[in-house]
Parts: structure tokens; sequence; C-alpha cells
């Protein structure tokens, strides 16, 4: 069993995933660019009580497995990370300018799931698996624990 989260009143596990497109899904996301992105993830999650699990890229957009404590605000959370990384990712690699000519580097909406009715090793596995081919790494409905 997972060892669950806590804080003074309460003890809780809440996962989810965070699927982020870049703007007009321009592929600009190459493995550099992705490392910048989770390390900003990182240096931020912090502040809102969130925790980086996993973390997988194709070449427009992230895929982002956390857990997060019930007082976390995740769209105030989602919405710094993603002004903050769009001005430093774009200051840093000047070149993706020449793509994304105006100041956002992450489309305004964003895919946020709880991932509580998967089991957590379908979804990292569906994570890890991104920019592969797809077909290889599908999981059986029959594989899946009841």
């Amino acid at each position: 069993m997972r060892k669950l989260d806590s804080n003074a009143h309460s003890v809780f596990l809440l996962y989810y995933h965070l699927i982020l497109v870049i703007k007009y899904r321009k592929k600009v996301l190459t493995d550099p660019v992705s490392d910048r992105a989770r390390e900003i993830f990182e240096y931020i999650a912090p502040k809102y009580h969130v925790t980086l699990e996993e973390w997988n890229h194709d070449r427009d957009h992230v895929h982002i497995m956390f857990r997060a404590h019930p007082k976390s605000e995740l769209s105030k959370f989602i919405n710094a990370y993603k002004s903050a990384s769009s001005r430093l990712i774009k200051k840093e690699y000047p070149e993706i300018r020449q793509k994304l000519w105006k100041e956002m580097f992450w489309s305004q909406s964003f895919c946020l799931l709880s991932a509580g009715g998967a089991p957590i090793e379908v979804i990292r596995q569906y994570i890890e698996t991104q920019g592969e081919n797809k077909s290889e790494h599908r999981v059986p409905f029959s594989d899946l624990p009841e």
C-alpha cells in the first residue's frame, strides 16, 4: 500500500495527471527544454504543497503526474507555473521565439485529471511511453486490476 500524505488534521493521497500543450501545438519541446520546464516545476511546486511524481513530454505537450495536499490551490499553482516557465524558457531558449512570437509558451487551456480512477502504475506507464510507438505500449483492459 502507498504511504499516505498527512498534515496536522488529516491524511490523504491525492494524485493528479496534468497535460499542458504548447501554444498552437508547435513542436518545440526538446529534451533540454523539457528538462528546464521540469526544473521550474520542481522549484515552484513546494510553495503550493505539490510534489512531482512523473514527467514526460512529446514534441508539443507534457504529461505530469503529481501529488498535492487538500489545501493546494491547483489552478493558482498551474497558472503560476505556466507564467514563470513561459517567461524563463523563452528567455533562455531564444530560438523558440521564431516559432512562438507572442509571449505565451503554453496554450491557455490545460487538462487536469484526478488519478483516483485508474491505478497509478497504469498512468505512470502511459506517461513514460509518450512519444514512443503507441501500439507497442497499450495496456489491455484484461491486464487492469479490479
